[in-house]
Order: structure tokens, then C-alpha cells, then sequence
């Protein structure tokens, strides 16, 4: 039975299955439609030999005088009439010969009997005698369909073998094409098979070849994308996982370090001390906190208390919120003006968060007598916050990769230990929460733009 569990097996049975039936209806109709066309001839010959006949008696003769009709085995092809289920008589007529009143002449049945005159319509239907271009008589069908010699049964016994050995041999083709068919739709089916079960056995990196453009080679291109998928998502977990090991690593050395050095009494606690092993604490507390909301953000987890507010609102929190630390570095914080804009849904406190964190990244990497400039216009139905700033700008083959995890590239942006690489990361979750996108362009030493593209409420 597990044989049949294949699906070789079954696509081969079920196009063997409606070949047969196909074949098989085909066949069938074939035959009687045969049988049904060479009885069609064979009572048109005899028509035709009658009326043939009649016409000559009558030719001779003058009138219908003493003609008798009937159909016996002298010469030609003779109808044998067919037994009539309706009335019980022996046999029914296939032709009858009527007079030029429509009166039957002869052979006789039990229902067109001798001298019975029949309706002009089915005399008008018949194939009248004409002699001197006078109707004389008509050869009308009555519907019976005459017996068959032994030699027309032969023929047509012969022909209806012919049709059932092309029914086999058209099974056997269609038999041989179906496990073919099968074996060929399979083929990359066990492919694929074979390569899920490695990279269930850990083998990450994994592909078929794409053999057709069908739905199985689409299905084969789907699979190998998934593979480089996931063994680029494998990569980065093990990116990630060695990150956060190392952010939490370092703080927790200086901690342990001073801890252990003021414990053994190597160095005298002093306020100083304290406060930096405060920062480092708080640290910790930060990046926890920012891996907190990359989880939640992940799991579609994220709590959004939405409120519909004003982009000029949010633009000028944040920049409220960092004017004293800009004017601290240097730098010139602004709000460029903006027409009207319809407002936005969004939750404040977590788009705020997003803000800040582009702006205190901008302010990180532009330079004294730099500039740092909030915006938002309409673009479409989509609202676009912007944060560009004058710093140092992000190298082309780093942009692509700036909001990834723990991404950080020193020749492009310097680092400090303020830094977890997490930042931007949580600007593209929290955005994208919302149902919006976040995009960056950059041209190294001129600048770089980051730009929020946000639902109209």
C-alpha cells in the first residue's frame, strides 16, 4: 500500500484513469455512431435501388397495376425488416412505396397497411418517383432501420475491435506518458525534499537548481531565497548574540573592576568613582531597555497609544528637548517652517523617542558651527518628517546597513561609549509599528538626511 502513497503513483493513475475514460467514451460514441451512419447508407442504397425500380415498373406498365413490393434476398442489398415492440406485430418495414395520393402500395406492416393514405408531410418527405416529369409515386422511410447480413455484422464487428485495441493501445501511451509527466514534476519535488530535510538537520545553506519557469520552478526560486534568508538571519542572530555579549560584557568588567579594586582596598572610594561606575550602570539599564523594545517590536508587542496631533508639535518637543545640548556643542538646532499639514495618528511619546534619537545622532556626528535642521512636508497623502544635519556624512556601501542591529562603522560615524549600535534599529521598529517607513541619503562630508514617512490621520 505504500505504493501507493506516491505521488508518482498517483499523477500516474489519474492521467491513466482519464485517458481510459476518455478513450473509452470516444470509443464508444465512435461505434454507435458508425453502426447508426452505415445503417443511414445502407437504407439510402436501398431507397435508392427502390425508387430506381418502381420507376422503371411504372415506366412499363403505365399504372401501379399488380406491382408487388417486397424485399426478398434476389440480388443488391435488401433491407430485413426489424421486429415492432410497440404493437407486437413480427416485423416493421424500413420503406414503403405510396401512390401519387399518398396511398400505401407496399411492403405492409401493421401499420402502414395496403391502400392506407398517408399525411401530405410525410409523403413530402420521401423521395418521390417521377415519370415524364409527373410525380407518381413516393419511397417514403417509415424509421425502421434494417437487419444486417452476416458479412455487414462482420464488418462492423471488425471495426469495433479496431476502436477497442486503439483504446488499449491509447491506455498503454497514456500509462507510459503519465509516469513520465510524474516522474518529471517530481524530480525537483524530491529536490526540495531532500534539501528541507538537510536544513532541518541544521545545514542551513541549502539550493535546488531551477529547471522550468512553471509553479514548481517558482516554488524552488521561493525556497532558495528563504534558504539565503535564513542563513543571513542566522548570521546576524549570531551577530546580535555576540553584541550584546560584548556590550554587556564591557560595563559589567569596569563595574566588576572598580568593585573588586575598592574592595581589596586598592583604590579609595571617591565620588568620582561612584559616578562612573553610575554611568556604566545606567548603560547597562540602556541598552536593556533598548533590546526591550527591539522584542516587543518584533513580537508586534510594541503598545501604541495613539493620539492625532501636529507634526510642527512633535518637531518642536524634540528640538525644545536638545537646543541647550546643541548650543552646547556648537551646533544650530532649528525648525525650518512648513505650510499647513493635516495631522498625524501616532503615539507621541514613541515617535518623540524616534526623533530624539536621529537628532542626538546627528548631533554626535556634526561637527562645531554645524547645523542640525528639523522639517515635514506633504509628499502624496504621506506626511515626511526629516532630520538632516551637516556632519561627516555616511559612506555609500555603509548606508544600506545603518539600521541594522549593532551595526556601527567607524570610518563612517565615530563612536563613543554612548553608542549600542541599537539606536537606529529602534527608529526603523518603532516607525514601522506605525505603519511607516524610515529612509536615509547621505553624501559624505556634506550631510546626511533622515526621513519618516508617516500616514495623513
Amino acid at each position: 500500500m505504500a505504493l501507493f502513497k506516491t505521488l508518482t503513483v498517483k499523477i500516474a493513475l489519474v492521467v491513466l484513469a482519464v485517458s481510459l475514460v476518455s478513450v473509452g467514451l470516444v470509443a464508444l460514441f465512435s461505434g454507435w455512431l458508425t453502426a447508426r451512419e452505415y445503417d443511414r447508407l445502407l437504407i439510402d442504397q436501398i431507397q435508392d435501388q427502390l425508387v430506381s425500380q418502381a420507376g422503371a415498373y411504372y415506366q412499363e406498365n403505365g399504372s401501379w397495376q399488380g406491382i408487388v413490393v417486397g424485399f426478398d434476398s434476389g440480388g443488391g442489398p435488401h433491407p430485413r425488416r426489424w421486429p415492432d415492440n410497440r404493437t407486437g406485430a413480427t416485423e416493421r418495414t424500413p420503406l414503403v412505396l405510396v401512390d401519387a395520393n399518398g396511398c400505401v402500395l407496399g411492403p405492409t406492416d401493421t401499420v402502414y397497411t395496403a391502400g392506407k393514405c398517408l399525411p401530405a408531410w410525410q409523403v413530402a418527405a420521401g423521395s418521390a418517383i417521377k415519370v415524364d416529369d409527373q410525380t407518381v409515386g413516393t419511397v417514403i422511410q417509415t424509421g425502421a432501420m434494417p437487419l444486417r447480413d452476416p458479412a455487414q455484422e462482420a464488418f462492423l464487428n471488425r471495426t469495433g475491435r479496431g476502436l477497442l485495441w486503439g483504446a488499449i493501445g491509447a491506455g498503454i501511451v497514456a500509462l507510459l506518458l503519465g509516469v513520465a509527466l510524474a516522474r518529471t514534476l517530481t524530480r525537483p519535488l524530491r529536490r526540495l525534499t531532500a534539501a528541507i530535510h538537510a536544513m532541518a538537520a541544521g545545514n542551513l545553506e541549502q539550493r535546488v537548481d531551477i529547471t522550468s519557469r512553471d509553479e514548481i520552478g517558482e516554488l524552488a526560486g521561493a525556497f532558495n531565497s528563504m534558504s539565503t534568508q535564513l542563513v543571513l538571519s542566522n548570521q546576524a542572530r549570531q551577530q546580535m548574540t555576540a553584541d550584546i555579549a560584548h556590550e554587556l560584557r564591557n560595563p559589567l568588567m569596569v563595574m566588576t573592576g572598580y568593585i573588586e579594586a575598592l574592595r581589596d582596598g586598592v583604590l579609595r572610594p571617591t565620588p568620582e568613582r561612584f559616578e562612573m561606575m553610575h554611568e556604566e550602570a545606567q548603560h547597562l539599564q540602556r541598552l536593556v531597555a533598548d533590546l526591550r523594545i527591539l522584542s516587543l517590536a518584533d513580537a508586534g508587542e510594541l503598545t501604541l497609544n495613539r493620539q492625532t496631533t501636529t507634526p510642527d508639535t512633535l518637531l518642536s518637543r524634540v528640538a525644545e528637548a536638545y537646543t541647550p545640548s546643541a548650543q552646547k556643542a556648537g551646533i544650530r538646532l532649528e525648525v525650518a517652517p512648513a505650510a499647513a499639514l493635516p495631522d498625524v495618528c501616532v503615539d507621541v511619546e514613541r515617535m518623540v523617542q524616534v526623533l530624539a534619537n536621529l537628532v542626538t545622532n546627528a548631533l554626535r556626528h556634526t561637527p562645531a558651527g554645524g547645523a542640525v535642521v528639523l522639517g515635514a512636508q506633504m509628499q502624496d497623502d504621506d506626511v515626511l518628517l526629516t532630520v538632516s544635519d551637516s556632519g561627516e556624512g555616511i559612506a555609500a556601501d555603509v548606508l544600506p546597513h545603518i539600521f541594522d542591529r549593532f551595526y556601527r562603522a567607524d570610518n563612517a560615524r565615530s563612536q563613543n561609549g554612548d553608542e549600542s549600535g541599537l539606536g537606529l534599529a529602534i527608529v526603523k521598529s518603532i516607525v514601522a509599528n506605525h505603519g511607516g517607513a524610515v529612509s536615509a541619503t547621505s553624501v559624505v562630508g556634506q550631510g546626511s538626511t533622515f526621513t519618516i514617512r508617516l500616514a495623513a490621520a
